[in-house]
């Protein structure tokens, strides 16, 4: 029996005690299409916070100032618009982020070093800022626990992405429950650490912002930062996390069990929203589990997973339905992981494994099974399917998702 539940058709991070939301509309693209363009995040008490951010050392004014945010003790929510990424605007990027900040604090009568900001959306562009700052007036204005509000600020944050990404769960315990609700963005220019993605992860436990901060990492390193879509790495990418103690359940240090309990909740909400960031890449056709086990470190999988899954050739192939191992094996060889041909074990598998789909082999032990091609190409022509490759060198092993490369990408990318 599983550790949580999962909610149903969850309406975001309204689902979550204490949590208000509001999404709105204040024209950042400057196109008059009505489409929602700012979201409001909002505890009615203040909350422990946490945060991953991009390793991009060029990175956008608002996760400058969100991680000054993350290092203080207290948060009581998160502003973020889309269709802007405000990076690459100077001195007045960074006035005009503090001045997201600072409205959207006090309009609910709470500091601006209490406030996230985010922005996502196209760089090198200044904000709009007197509509933002209209458009944060109005969101505060439409904060509250409706279902509504919840799906709107879900939509909020979207930019290339074709739909909204959410997810929730609900942990029981004897005191009562705690719930976890998250809503995330991104479809292109995916590549950890992290990918162009924003995520906003919020619990009503009670939990300590060192644990928490442990729990996200651990979450971030096996989702968010375990696919790609293109190889690219943003400005902007951060991964916001807030627990406002409202349940009244606290997780202890001690509370091994419950602990356990959150931790894979936790990850469960950090994978499927991954998940389903990767599944509306732009313009893919496939998404490709790639499982490199048998590594000697849990490095050397990961170096070989992603030169695997960001090999333009081997994308491409994936795309045509052709099941190139050869041009899986070059990308391999290339990863800069030593590894001896005639120990490798290739496979190809239909998804999901629990199915009961078995592996179908391509090499073992450095042995060719050329007979069974004809099941691999069916393989490979399906939606989802997964690449197994063991190295036979170890017991380390790494899960990337990644997408095969499509005519349609290039078109769609091919100019702004």
């Amino acid at each position: 029996m599983s550790a949580f539940e999962i909610i149903n058709k969850p309406a975001g991070i309204v689902e979550v005690k204490g949590f208000r939301a509001s999404g709105v509309h204040c024209d950042v693209r400057n196109k008059g299409d009505n489409r929602l363009d700012l979201a409001m995040i909002v505890s009615e008490t203040p909350c422990t916070p946490a945060a991953v951010f991009t390793t991009n050392v060029n990175p956008s004014s608002t996760v400058s100032i969100s991680r000054e945010v993350a290092r203080c003790g207290y948060a009581r929510g998160i502003i973020v618009n889309s269709g802007n990424a405000n990076a690459w605007t100077g001195s007045s990027g960074w006035k005009d982020a503090r001045a997201m900040q600072r409205a959207a604090a006090l309009s609910v009568g709470a500091k601006p070093d209490d406030f996230f900001v985010c922005s996502t959306g196209r760089i090198g562009q200044r904000l709009p800022i007197k509509k933002i700052i209209s458009g944060i007036e109005n969101a505060s204005h439409c904060l509250s626990k409706s279902s509504t509000n919840g799906r709107n600020a879900s939509k909020a944050i979207l930019t290339t992405d074709t739909r909204p990404k959410v997810c929730a769960v609900r942990i029981p315990t004897r005191g009562g429950s705690i719930t976890i609700s998250g809503i995330a963005k991104g479809a292109g220019m995916i590549q950890p650490d992290m990918a162009t993605m924003l995520a906003f992860i919020v619990t009503d436990a009670a939990i300590s912002k060192l644990l928490l901060k442990k729990i996200l990492t651990q979450a971030v390193d096996v989702s968010f930062n375990a696919i790609t879509i293109d190889g690219d790495r943003s400005t902007n990418d951060s991964v916001i996390t807030l627990a406002n103690a409202a349940s009244g359940i606290t997780i202890k240090p001690g509370d091994k069990k419950l602990i356990e309990a959150f931790t894979s909740a936790f990850q469960y909400v950090c994978s499927q929203l991954a998940d389903k960031i990767v599944s509306d890449g732009e313009r893919i056709t496939k998404v490709v589990e790639i499982i490199i086990s048998g590594a000697k470190s849990r490095s050397d999988a990961d170096k070989v997973a992603r030169a695997i899954g960001n090999s333009l050739l081997v994308k491409t192939s994936w795309y045509g339905n052709d099941p190139n191992w050869g041009r899986i094996m070059d990308a391999a060889g290339y990863a800069g992981v030593r590894f001896t041909e005639n120990n490798i074990s290739l496979h190809y598998r239909s998804y999901p494994a629990n199915s009961g789909n078995k592996p179908i082999p391509v090499i073992t032990k450095g042995r060719k099974f050329d007979k069974y091609k004809p099941r691999w190409r069916a393989i490979v022509k399906n939606r989802r399917f997964s690449v197994l490759f063991n190295l036979n060198e170890g017991k380390a092993s790494f899960r990337l998702l990644s997408t095969d490369l499509t005519e349609g990408y290039v078109n769609y990318n091919k100019s702004e």
